[in-house]
């Protein structure tokens, strides 16, 4: 929208406060907050919920793959087969075996559920979500044939464990006795203390050499999965689809959205439903703009009146009107993506103050499943976001805009 420099002149001094329009500056100045905080409110609140599945799904994957070949009753036999034909399918990166059984633990008379999960020793050390995150011990502890593990953060917490601490690992695939099985109780000495940000699985994952889950849960030379990885998680059934002949009869493929298809579409749900619950925010400063507006105009009757007598057109009361109320909208805009940017990169500190003054706790991990408040802007979110607020900015200003062009200068002039 293009302005000659009366038009820019008349403009700004209507978005500027004079003597006795101190109100419907007061009600602009709502209008701009108003968009500000709608901005602001969307772009955290979809910023933080991306935030939240990508670091949910890095996570999840990181430990689980993309894919898992489940052998039936948990136990996979002829598994270096399958996972030399998973290797050679194209689109496959890695194909690893593993165990993954739930025990029971004890340590300090304190009794918990785990998940013990045997991978081999190249494996444990090259996942960057175990490796990456010890927080006491070293992996270099944990060795075959040496009864060491390494433990999730929670679960040491909950056990009262340390490194060098020993927890006793209970399974109920045991030795038979005239009186019934006796279930297998194994001791392990804790190498290291890692924390993924899941708690789900820094309160469960009890992590130790493949060979060392075999001889705890008696299975030979057999393993209970194989853990797939694909280059495009969004195509894993089709890359995937040529191994169900290998392991037909032996198992089962299923891929991650299968593991937590439930999860992730809520999340999908409450993010879209969120998306259309803080753009009526904006609807509302939208309107907001068009009241300051038409009480603008209300105000200025008599000037677009003798400004349409001197020869002002009908195009330019538009444009002028346009201008002050796009102007509104562009300044909230603006506010809005700095206000969003400062919380999004204090966010964590903003949800400890809030903890700290109420007393409660806002991040609980045992119900949010990590450990501290993701975010992950997207730009074309945040375009999307700036888009709609000035085609509702627009369609607000533009009624305002058509009614001061439309005052008729000689209705006008004879009352005055």
């Amino acid at each position: 929208m293009i302005l000659n420099k009366y038009e820019r002149m008349i403009a700004r001094r209507y978005l500027l406060p004079t003597r006795g329009e101190g109100f419907i500056f007061v009600v602009a100045g709502f209008s701009v907050g108003a968009v500000a905080l709608g901005v602001a409110a969307l772009i955290i609140v979809m910023s933080v919920m991306n935030g939240f599945r990508a670091e949910l799904f890095d996570k999840i994957v990181g430990l689980n793959g993309h894919a898992i070949i489940q052998g039936y009753e948990g136990r996979l036999s002829d598994w270096q087969r399958i996972a030399a034909a998973a290797r050679a399918t194209p689109g496959v990166n890695s194909a690893l075996p593993l165990i993954e059984q739930p025990l029971m633990a004890s340590a300090n008379g304190r009794v918990e559920g785990i998940l013990v999960r045997g991978m081999r020793m190249e494996d444990i050390r090259g996942n960057r979500l175990i490796a990456g995150n010890i927080k006491s011990g070293s992996l270099t502890n944990v060795q075959n044939g040496n009864a060491t593990v390494a433990i999730g953060s929670h679960l040491a917490e909950t056990l009262g464990a340390f490194p060098g601490s020993q927890i006793s690992l209970i399974s109920p695939e045991g030795r038979d006795t005239p009186i019934g099985t006796v279930p297998r109780i194994v001791t392990y000495t804790v190498g290291a203390i890692f924390e993924v940000g899941v708690y789900d699985y820094d309160k469960a994952y009890v992590i130790m050499p493949i060979e060392d889950a075999q001889s705890l849960l008696m299975m030979g030379n057999q393993v209970g999965q194989i853990e797939v990885e694909v280059t495009n998680p969004d195509k894993v059934g089709p890359i995937l689809a040529p191994l169900q002949d290998v392991i037909r009869g032996k198992g089962i493929l299923v891929d991650w959205r299968q593991l937590n298809s439930a999860l992730f579409e809520a999340l999908e749900v409450e993010r879209i439903a969120m998306f259309v619950v803080l753009c009526i925010i904006i609807l509302v400063a939208a309107f907001n703009i068009a009241s300051s507006l038409i009480m603008l105009v209300r105000a200025k009757t008599r000037d677009i009146a003798i400004l349409r007598t001197m020869g002002a057109s009908r195009r330019a009361m538009i444009k002028i009107f346009m201008t002050v109320g796009l102007t509104i909208g562009a300044v909230g805009i603006l506010a809005g993506a700095i206000l969003g940017a400062v919380f999004l990169f204090f966010r964590q500190g903003v949800v400890d103050v809030i903890q700290t003054l109420t007393g409660q706790n806002l991040w609980d991990p045992s119900v949010r499943f990590l450990s501290e408040l993701p975010a992950k802007s997207d730009p074309i979110e945040i375009a999307a976001i700036i888009l709609v607020t000035l085609v509702l900015t627009f369609v607000a200003t533009w009624f305002p805009a058509r009614n001061a062009a439309a005052t008729d200068p000689v209705q006008v002039l004879r009352y005055e």
